[in-house]
């Protein structure tokens, strides 16, 4: 309550457009500054707040910061939530270029500043896995370092990028700020093991060499769909391959040989072929008896790699030699298929559902 109605705040009538009364307002804030004994220590590192902060078509990354405590310097390194970097330069309130600033100096600095806070977390599979109950997932985060050109563009990726299951592959935005890609941000990426993506914005040729140099990639996107896709392929290149065993021919127990301490199948194959090391699920009134590899494929006492659908041929496998004629043999290989975010999602809930958990 003002002073005047009987409070404690003192008023001063000012005009700033008129100039009336300023040095008096000035003088009263220091009387009430001594009184309330509000000191700053000027030998410690800075604090103090970020009241605007944009990007300048020519400084680039700014932000008008007011000293609290400390003072701040040119070349200190200074963080702003999940925000940091070296200040480059000190600008006073007169746009002018100073070396330090300290409390209660308003300054403008060359550095970037936070937009939300890049945070994802599932904490229910977190715990499950903790505890014991899960294990064998296929859980990995990606890493980003955001570069965009103005703040709002910050959220707008990240809100797009939510569109992307995130149950196996998180993604962890470890900086996210405005202004061209920078030689820190690359040794940012190396330290964290991260990947550097810039939309609306450049990476000039110096900094892309340096990032050549100690392997990180950048990419760049005007576009925001490219984005997503571009990010969806690196999301689903960190999920380990599902094996899948492919049938690739079938032949049948024609009769039975000895061979040494064991026997062999002469058998005809029906369909496609069968490859010599291949997989093989050997079939007994429509039940798998036997699943192993084929160790010895011949034809008329020749060894051979395959034989094709049509021909006959001694097939034997070192783990299996109960054969009986009328057997069929299942001949397959095991390739390697790539997951998309979605098979991958159904995965883990599935997973999760045995032990009592919604994803």
């Amino acid at each position: 309550m003002p002073e005047d109605w009987g409070g404690n705040t003192p008023v001063v009538q000012i005009s700033a457009l008129k100039g009336k009364n300023v040095n008096e307002l000035l003088e009263m804030v220091m009387l009430v500054a001594e009184l309330q004994e509000l000191k700053a220590n000027p030998h410690r590192n800075a604090k103090g707040t970020v009241i605007e902060a944009g990007l300048d078509k020519y400084k680039g990354p700014v932000a008008t910061f007011i000293v609290q405590n400390g003072t701040l310097k040119r070349g200190d390194i200074v963080v702003c939530g999940e925000a940091y970097g070296k200040v480059r330069a000190l600008l006073d309130d007169t746009g002018n270029r100073a070396d330090e600033a300290g409390p209660s100096m308003p300054v403008q600095e060359r550095i970037s500043a936070k937009a939300g806070d890049g945070k994802v977390t599932l904490s229910s599979l977190a715990s499950a896995v903790a505890g014991g109950k899960l294990s064998g997932l296929d859980l990995h985060q990606l890493n980003i370092i955001m570069k965009v050109d103005v703040q709002g563009s910050i959220e707008a990726v990240r809100q797009a990028l939510q569109v992307l299951p995130q149950d196996n592959v998180t993604l962890k935005f470890l900086l996210h700020a405005t202004g061209d890609i920078s030689t820190s941000d690359v040794d940012l990426a190396v330290a964290i093991n991260a990947i550097i993506l810039g939309f609306n914005v450049r990476a000039p040729g110096s900094v892309k060499s340096y990032a050549d140099g100690k392997g990180i990639e950048i990419r760049l996107y005007k576009v925001i769909y490219d984005l997503i896709d571009d990010v969806r392929q690196a999301m689903e290149g960190l999920l380990v391959p599902v094996e899948e065993q492919v049938t690739i021919g079938t032949a049948e127990v024609r009769a039975t040989f000895s061979r040494g301490s064991g026997r062999v199948a002469g058998c005809m194959v029906s369909s496609g072929k069968v490859v010599r090391d291949c997989g093989i699920r050997v079939m007994r009134n429509g039940k798998i008896i036997f699943v192993g590899a084929l160790d010895s494929l011949r034809r008329v006492k020749e060894i051979v790699k395959e034989v094709s659908a049509g021909l006959e041929c001694g097939i034997g496998s070192e783990g299996f030699d109960d054969w009986e004629v009328g057997d069929v043999i299942e001949a397959f290989e095991t390739v390697q298929k790539k997951r998309t975010l979605e098979e991958a999602s159904a995965s883990v809930a599935a997973a999760l559902e045995k032990v009592g958990i919604e994803l």
